[in-house]
């Protein structure tokens, strides 16, 4: 059996990065990482994070502070190039009605120390043949 480049297309997986994020973590813990080398995250995904952002289950990895959120960004054909900044379910919705493939990921961002990592990519949209949940 072959593949060829037309069997990849559309498979739309989910890519989780719960094993960079625990690295991460730990080379900031035995003291390889300083924290301002991982605590580095942009000033817009912070003011999305405290705006937008939804609360996080834990506290952050880096300060135990309880500033985790989540935000959500999408991107694909006919949305700005910076991505779209999801900030509810029902918007997440519409955007997976859509017909385009889509990609959401969700980054998780702590508004107290600056700490951020990408956690998972989702695909989104083809006309809600997808579903992902908003930020969770």
């Amino acid at each position: 059996m072959t593949f060829g480049l037309g069997a990849l297309r559309g498979t739309g997986g989910v890519v989780d990065h719960r094993l960079a994020r625990r690295h991460l973590i730990n080379e900031y813990r035995r003291g390889r990482l300083r924290q301002d080398q991982v605590c580095d995250a942009h000033p817009e995904l912070i003011r999305a994070a405290k705006n937008l952002g939804a609360e996080a289950t834990g506290d952050c990895p880096i300060c135990s502070e309880r500033g985790l959120r989540l935000v959500t960004y999408v991107f694909g054909p006919r949305l700005p190039a910076h991505g779209r900044c999801v900030s509810t379910a029902k918007e997440l919705n519409a955007l997976n009605a859509r017909t385009e493939e889509l990609t959401a990921y969700v980054v998780e961002a702590c508004v107290d120390c600056r700490w951020h990592h990408l956690l998972r990519v989702l695909p989104v949209g083809r006309g809600g043949q997808r579903r992902v949940a908003a930020t969770s």
